[in-house]
C-alpha cells in the first residue's frame, strides 16, 4: 500500500470533523470570529435548526476583497500577529474555521470594511473556491452556510430534530452572550425573533449582572451570590446560587476562562468540591463564573473545539475558586433559596375541596386556581383576570359522640399529631431573629413559627442536621476533640474486609469527632465511645454508612472534603429525628441556634430547613389585598 498525501478537501473535511460537530459548532466560530473582529452587534438566523441555512451577521472591521480568498484557506488568521502560542488575545487564532466550516457546507462571505465603498463576497462550495465579486453589504461582515454536512451524509444523520437543534444554538449564543455584555445578540428562528439580548453600556461588572439576570432569570439572582477573589495573575468574579437552588444537570453551570466558554474537568470538580456537604447528592448548583487569567498561565490549544483549558498552576485556580464560593457562601448566611413562592408551593399539590369531603359544587374546580405558571402569572393579575365562582358549601350535620366532644380532643391531637405551644418564657421572647417564635410543632416533625410578615416552617431534623455538623466542623479546625461517651457494652459491627480497612484508615478523623473504634477479628470493628452530642444513637447503622461513603472516595476528594463528608454523615445520624416531640422551649432553642449556625438554610444534603411564607401571599390567596 503506496503512502500519498491527501487532497487538501479531504484533510479540511477530516478538520470539520472535530471543530465542527454540529450547527451550534458553526454559530460558535462565527460568533467568535465576529467578537474578535470588533463587533457590538451581531445576529444568527437559523433555517431547518440550521441545518437548511444559517448565517451569522455582524457590523465588525470587515474583510479586505483581496484578503477574502485566503481568509479560507486553512492555518490563515490575522490573530497571531506574532509566532507565540502563549500569548493568545484572541478567541480564535488557529485559522480552522472557515475552511472546515466550507468543506462540508456550501459558504458565501459578504463583507465590507468601514468606509469602503463597496462590499464584496466570495463563494466556497464543499472546499472548491469561487471568484470574489461586487455584492451589496453594509458595513461589517455576513456569512451564510447552507446544506451543512451535505458533503458527509453520515455526519447529518446524528444530527438531532430541528428544535433541539435549535435549543443547541440559543444555548451556545447564550453562553458567549453571558461573557460579552457590551454587545447585543438577535437570534431568528424560521424568520422570526427567538432571542433578543441587549448591550449594556457603563461599567464592566454592571453590564455583566444585567445580562445574567437576561440570560439565567431574575429567579437565579434573587437565590444567588457574587463570588470575588484574586490572586497576582488570576482574578474570579461570577455569581453562584445558594446551596438550597439547584439543578438536575450541570448544564446550567456556566464557566469562562478569559471571555472563552469552556467546560473544563478541573472548574467543574471545584465547584462541585466548594458545595460539598451543603448540597444533595446528585444536584448541581447555578452558576456564571469567570476566570481571567494571564495568557502565558493558561493553554487554550489543548483541544480541538478549545472547550478545555489547561492551567500551568491546577492547585492555585482550583483553591482560589473553591475559596471564593465558600466565602460568598458563608457570607450568605443562614439565607435560604426562596424558590417557592406560595403559589408555586400550593401549584405542586393541590386537592380539590370537593376531593377533601367539603362539598363544594361540582362545576367548579378549585384546583385550577393554582394551575397557572408563577413565572408568567402573579396571584394579582390571576385575581383579576378570573373571578373565582362562589363556592356553595352544603351544611353537613355534625355527629357528636356520646360522651360529649371533650372526647374527641386527644384523638384528634394524635391523629394530626398537633402540639399547640405553651406560652414562651420572657427570655424566649427578647432573643427573638430572623426565624421568629415556635408557635407549634406539626406531625412531630416540623416547627410552624411566626415573625411580623411571615409564617415560618421549619424541618427540626434538617435543621439540627446542620447545626451539629457545624459544631464538629469547628471543633474539628480548632483541633478539639468532640467530647464522647462510653459505652457499657461496646458494640461489634460486622463489615466487608475492604469495607473494615477503608473505616479503620480513617479512625484518627473519626476519634477527634467522638467516635473511638479498633479492628476486631477479621471483618469487623468495635466502637467503644460515640460522640456525645449525638446522645443513643443507632451505632450499628452509623458504621455501615460511613464504610459505604469511604468505599466510594477516590484520590479526588481533598482530606477537607473526607472530613466534612465524615462530619455530615455522623451529625445525620444524631441529630433531632422527624416524630420526636419537642416543647415549646427546645423549639425555640432550635431555631436560635440556627440563627447562629453558618449554612443553617439548607441540611448537609442541600435539602432547605425552612420555608417562610409572607403574610402578603396568604393575604392574596384570599382576595384581601
Amino acid at each position: 500500500m503506496n503512502i500519498r498525501v491527501l487532497p487538501s478537501n479531504l484533510v479540511n473535511q477530516i478538520a470539520a470533523g472535530e471543530v465542527i460537530e454540529r450547527p451550534a459548532s458553526v454559530i460558535k466560530e462565527l460568533v467568535e470570529n465576529a467578537i474578535d473582529a470588533g463587533a457590538t452587534k451581531i445576529e444568527v438566523a437559523l433555517f431547518g435548526g440550521g441545518k437548511t441555512l444559517l448565517s451569522v451577521s455582524d457590523n465588525g472591521c470587515g474583510i479586505a476583497p483581496e484578503e477574502l480568498p485566503v481568509a479560507v484557506e486553512r492555518h490563515a488568521t490575522s490573530k497571531l500577529p506574532t509566532d507565540n502560542l502563549f500569548d493568545i488575545n484572541f478567541l480564535g487564532f488557529r485559522g480552522e474555521a472557515l475552511p472546515s466550516i466550507a468543506s462540508v457546507s456550501k459558504m458565501t462571505i459578504f463583507s465590507r470594511q468601514k468606509g469602503a465603498e463597496s462590499g464584496w463576497q466570495i463563494s466556497v462550495n464543499g472546499g472548491e473556491k469561487g471568484e470574489v465579486k461586487p455584492a451589496a453589504q453594509p458595513e461589517g461582515t455576513r456569512i451564510e452556510v447552507r446544506d451543512l454536512f451535505y458533503t458527509t451524509p453520515a455526519r447529518l444523520k446524528f444530527l438531532k430534530s430541528e428544535s433541539a437543534e435549535t435549543g443547541q444554538c440559543v444555548d451556545m449564543l447564550q453562553r458567549i452572550a453571558l461573557a460579552n455584555p457590551h454587545i447585543s445578540f438577535t437570534l431568528y428562528n424560521e424568520g422570526k425573533k427567538k432571542l433578543v439580548l441587549n448591550a449594556y453600556q457603563g461599567e464592566l461588572f454592571g453590564a455583566r449582572q444585567q445580562r445574567i439576570r437576561d440570560v439565567l432569570g431574575a429567579e437565579f439572582t434573587e437565590n444567588s451570590v457574587e463570588i470575588a477573589a484574586e490572586s497576582e495573575f488570576c482574578k474570579i468574579s461570577g455569581m453562584v446560587s445558594l446551596p438550597t437552588y439547584h439543578k438536575a444537570n450541570s448544564l446550567s453551570e456556566f464557566l469562562f476562562v478569559n471571555n472563552r466558554p469552556v467546560r473544563d474537568k478541573l472548574i467543574l470538580g471545584a465547584i462541585k468540591g466548594a458545595y460539598l456537604g451543603m448540597m444533595e447528592s446528585g444536584r448541581y448548583p447555578v452558576c456564571a463564573v469567570f476566570i481571567q487569567i494571564e495568557p502565558m498561565y493558561v493553554d487554550v490549544n489543548v483541544h480541538p473545539t478549545k472547550a478545555e483549558v489547561r492551567f500551568y498552576d491546577n492547585g492555585m485556580v482550583r483553591g482560589l475558586l473553591v475559596g471564593a464560593i465558600r466565602n460568598a457562601l458563608n457570607f450568605a448566611g443562614q439565607r435560604s433559596a426562596q424558590t417557592d413562592s406560595f403559589e408555586q408551593l400550593l401549584a405542586q399539590n393541590v386537592e380539590p375541596l370537593n376531593s377533601v369531603g367539603l362539598g363544594v359544587d361540582d362545576s367548579y374546580d378549585v384546583s385550577e386556581m393554582f394551575r397557572a405558571q408563577p413565572q408568567t402569572r402573579s396571584y394579582n393579575g390571576m385575581l383579576k383576570e378570573q373571578r373565582l365562582a362562589p363556592i356553595h358549601i352544603q351544611p353537613t350535620p355534625i355527629k357528636y359522640p356520646k360522651h360529649g366532644r371533650t372526647a374527641d380532643i386527644p384523638n384528634l391531637e394524635h391523629k394530626y399529631s398537633v402540639r399547640v405551644a405553651e406560652e414562651p418564657l420572657p427570655q424566649t421572647v427578647a432573643e427573638v431573629g430572623e426565624l421568629g417564635l415556635a408557635k407549634a410543632q406539626f406531625h412531630n416533625t416540623y416547627i410552624i413559627s411566626q415573625t411580623e410578615d411571615s409564617i415560618v416552617i421549619i424541618d427540626q431534623h434538617a435543621a439540627h442536621e446542620r447545626i451539629t455538623m457545624e459544631k464538629m466542623k469547628q471543633s474539628m479546625v480548632k483541633h478539639e476533640r468532640q467530647p464522647s461517651q462510653m459505652l457499657l457494652i461496646p458494640e461489634v459491627v460486622d463489615l466487608s474486609l475492604s469495607e473494615k480497612e477503608g473505616v479503620l484508615e480513617y479512625s484518627k478523623q473519626l476519634a477527634s469527632l467522638g467516635l473511638v473504634l479498633e479492628a476486631f477479628g477479621t471483618t469487623a470493628v468495635i466502637v467503644r465511645e460515640t460522640p456525645a452530642i449525638l446522645g443513643d444513637i443507632d451505632v450499628k447503622a452509623l458504621i455501615k454508612d460511613l464504610a459505604a461513603q469511604i468505599a466510594e472516595w477516590d484520590n479526588a476528594y481533598a482530606l477537607e472534603d473526607k472530613i466534612h463528608h465524615l462530619c455530615a454523615t455522623v451529625a445525620c445520624h444524631g441529630s433531632v429525628r422527624a416524630g420526636r416531640a419537642l416543647n415549646i422551649e427546645e423549639m425555640n432553642h432550635l431555631l436560635r441556634e440556627m440563627e447562629r449556625t453558618s449554612h443553617s438554610g439548607q441540611c448537609n444534603h442541600g435539602r432547605p430547613t425552612y420555608i417562610k411564607i409572607k403574610l402578603e401571599d396568604i393575604e392574596k390567596l384570599f382576595d384581601r389585598r
